[in-house]
């Protein structure tokens, strides 16, 4: 494989063969390949594509550039990725109460990008807990507690990790190929063999449209196919914020409340919905609507929130310390008596960064606390 015929080739809109493909990938991973000629082929392949067998072959080779785990267990496994939207806390209380149906749910995480918060820096405002977990012991919680969510190791997908860097400086992550790629190689290598994807589109979102995102669900469902796993998408608005809660800690406080069967109705209902597939998807049951039920009674009975305490135990959190509070809050009143006409996820996700749950460089450090609680809703009554 000669690099430059490689590039040429995608670039005149031509389909690569899988050993080319394989290799190509080998020599990202390895370091083989200098950036400027990865740089060349990302555009290239922004500009013309990919086929669907040349993304499922892309992923593969980029799963098997690091370690894949493998799990031996009673219960079947399966995990669920969102696409990342303002106040998307949903894989908190998901993970457990999928675990509390029957689930072994083995989720690696990951931070906040952009104005998009991370389900990795939520966790770390728990006091003490410890995201960056081996894989020994990540595989060994995943067994006697049913679910552990922690980061990407060094070991898993390192070919992503060196695509990613040089899509986000050479303006070609909005590639349909390079995200399913990015995604799938990520969660397929953790073992999960049942995937359930939540495309959210919409301004907080990073697909604004949705169309847009039901071509990368496309995509995934796709891609998780040809490489032997069951795979279902959700596409789920996100003009507005889910739940009424942004930033770290309070999403967390708003996540407890979910597992407590109260906590908002979106937010609520969302989890439910996603673990009910997940459940389905899995074999666990057989009907929806039973796989709701079952969902709904496991928040209100509070096992789902034992299951959560006692991964948050395992992985060294200490939830009676409580959480991070702001040293100063701010009322923000309507202007005027009312019904809410429009929400903006974006410009709510913009406030909570600049405040300080979000990051503005990669060194940044966040303040745990800070952020928006109380928002009101689209159709809502305000004084």
């Amino acid at each position: 494989m000669i690099p430059q015929w490689f590039i040429e080739e995608k670039r005149d809109g031509r389909e690569h063969a899988e050993a080319d493909l394989r290799a190509w990938v080998r020599g990202v991973a390895e370091g083989t390949l200098p950036d400027y000629q990865v740089a060349a082929w990302l555009m290239a392949v922004y500009l013309r594509g990919m086929t669907e067998a040349e993304t499922a072959i892309l992923t593969d080779a980029m799963m098997r550039s690091g370690e894949c785990l493998a799990f031996d267990l009673p219960r079947p496994t399966a995990d669920k990725h969102s696409t990342g939207g303002i106040g998307d806390k949903i894989s908190i209380p998901l993970a457990p109460l999928c675990a509390t149906l029957g689930l072994a749910v083995p989720m690696i995480s990951g931070r906040g990008l952009g104005i998009t918060g991370g389900t990795l820096d939520k966790l770390e405002s728990i006091p003490g807990f410890d995201v960056r977990l081996g894989i020994p012991e990540f595989k060994r919680l995943v067994a006697e507690v049913g679910c552990c969510m922690i980061g990407q190791t060094d070991t898993l997908a390192p070919a992503d990790r060196r695509l990613y860097a040089l899509r986000d400086v050479t303006g070609t992550v909005p590639s349909i190929p390079l995200i399913t790629a990015s995604i799938m190689s990520k969660k397929l290598a953790e073992g999960a063999q049942t995937l359930v994807f939540d495309v959210k589109f919409g301004r907080g979102a990073f697909m604004k449209t949705q169309a847009d995102a039901r071509r990368l669900a496309e995509s995934l469902i796709a891609t998780g196919q040809r490489l032997g796993r069951t795979c279902r998408a959700l596409i789920t608005d996100m003009n507005q914020p889910l739940g009424r809660a942004i930033g770290n800690a309070l999403e967390v406080r708003e996540s407890l409340d979910v597992l407590s069967g109260q906590g908002p109705d979106d937010v609520r209902g969302l989890t439910v919905t996603l673990a009910a597939h997940m459940a389905c998807a899995a074999g666990r049951f057989a009907a929806l609507g039973d796989a709701e039920a079952a969902a709904r009674a496991a928040l209100a009975d509070g096992s789902a929130l034992a299951t959560f305490r006692a991964m948050c135990a395992a992985q060294k959190g200490r939830l009676g310390d409580g959480l991070p509070q702001a040293a100063a809050t701010v009322d923000v009143p309507a202007p005027r008596s009312g019904f809410v006409a429009d929400i903006d996820a974006e410009a709510l996700g913009r406030a909570a960064l600049a405040l300080g749950a979000g990051r503005t460089s990669l060194e940044a450090t966040l303040d745990l606390a800070a952020g928006l609680d109380r928002l009101r809703q689209h159709g809502e009554r305000v004084e």
